[in-house]
């Protein structure tokens, strides 16, 4: 347990510390943009194996016993959030964080016309599927972990777009959208672009879906279904 709550520590450590725009520039011009980049990804992948490893190895003590109706809750929230995910990795969003594979179009906004925080809603969800039914204290830390991040994840991102876009071009292009999942939409601030959200997102999502049922029991020992 100790070797878990030293990892968790450092890696809240390694994503706090940069955080600050201060630490930041100073590292990117020390090490340049490029350098900064892939070696801030390579640490975190490295540390996040370790937070895996170390939770794999912990001593488990229960919190509470699962009750059979918790086991539906990976297979039900794993779908959503391979949505999110696949739709944080294909549609270009400005808004946070994702891989930028093309100018973000405001009438063709796909997914973030669902949410702004894709990614960060695809880690909450995955992290309060396992949670619940691995009532565990390793699990709690664990999972609690990326929870939290998912959770006040959106809020820096926020403020990081708005610095990058300035006041009124943030104005402009998050207006329309929402942190909380079809808030917006519901409000009258937007339309869900389904023709967007049901292709790439969609379709990518129930493969990721499909592959990580089937792969889960062979790699993990755990078998996904209820």
């Amino acid at each position: 347990m100790q070797t878990l709550l030293l990892s968790i520590g450092v890696f809240i450590a390694l994503h706090l510390i940069p955080a600050a725009p201060m630490v930041r520039r100073w590292l990117i011009a020390v090490l340049g943009k490029p350098i900064y980049i892939v070696g801030y990804s390579i640490v975190s992948l490295v540390l996040l194996t370790w937070v895996g490893v170390a939770y794999a190895g912990a001593d488990y003590i229960e919190l509470w016993p699962q009750a059979v109706w918790m086991r539906w809750l990976p297979a039900a929230l794993m779908l959503p959030a391979c949505v999110l995910l696949v739709g944080s990795l294909s549609h270009a969003n400005p808004l946070s964080v994702g891989v930028q594979v093309a100018k973000f179009d405001p009438a063709k906004p796909g997914i973030v016309s669902i949410t702004r925080h894709p990614l960060m809603w695809a880690l909450m969800l995955w992290a309060a599927a396992h949670m619940v039914p691995n009532g565990d204290v390793a699990s709690i830390l664990m999972f609690g972990l990326f929870l939290a991040l998912g959770a006040i994840g959106p809020k820096s991102l926020d403020m990081k777009a708005r610095r990058q876009l300035g006041a009124e071009r943030w104005a402009e292009l998050a207006g329309p959208t929402s942190n909380v999942p079809f808030a917006a939409a519901l409000q009258g601030r937007t339309r869900i672009d389904w023709r967007g959200v049901l292709g790439v997102p969609t379709w990518g999502g129930l493969v990721l879906y499909a592959l990580l049922m089937g792969a889960h029991l062979h790699t993990l020992g755990v078998s996904p279904l209820p």
